[in-house]
């Protein structure tokens, strides 16, 4: 969304090099998830931890989208260009991106449950360069068609907050009931 922003208010360019800052900060992003991932599978008792934490902090981002939802709606297309660097904005969002290394962790672990992926050196320069070419190209996508994403998207970019409200209370309940069903056949 944001690279939407970018390109409705300071053109393809500036949407470019926001893609592009977004881009470099996965480099190390996948390396920190690798180095997680292999690290929790040695581990499997951090993965129950990480599970009760991640219960609490889906609820508050429900709870977050939810009142953003109550919000006013802006209009993107009226508002004032600040001046910032686009490149500098997109690797602070992207650094600030706190679903990127558990995203990471966990399509490494989909990938090597499906034997194809390991954790040696080619496979993670591999993963790591078609991942910086993919996120650069999608947010050039979303920059270079921005007017029209806007155009035809109307009442779900409006109600996008709402959405994710719902997707993350969704998300801390399946969870939750995870913990429960672990705890009770445990017991």
């Amino acid at each position: 969304m944001t690279a939407l922003k970018v390109s409705l208010e300071k053109g393809t360019e500036a949407a470019n090099k926001y893609a592009l800052g977004v881009s470099l900060v996965i480099i190390p992003q996948i390396y920190i998830a690798f180095v997680l991932t292999k690290y929790i599978t040695e581990n499997p008792k951090i993965l129950e931890t990480l599970d009760k934490i991640g219960v609490v902090i889906f609820i508050f981002l429900s709870f977050y989208f939810y009142r953003e939802s109550k919000k006013s709606k802006i209009k993107v297309e009226g508002l004032q260009s600040k001046k910032e660097n686009p490149f500098l904005a997109g690797i602070t969002l992207s650094v600030l991106n706190m679903f990127a290394i558990p995203f990471f962790c966990g399509t490494a672990v989909l990938l090597d449950s499906f034997n194809l992926f390991s954790f040696d050196f080619i496979s993670i320069l591999f993963f790591t360069i078609g991942s910086l070419i993919g996120t650069f190209y999608i947010l050039y996508l979303y920059g270079k068609f921005a007017k029209t994403i806007q155009k035809k998207t109307g009442k779900l970019t409006k109600d996008i907050n709402i959405i994710l409200a719902i997707l993350t209370a969704l998300v801390a309940v399946f969870t939750l009931l995870k913990l429960i069903y672990t705890f009770l056949a445990t017991s």
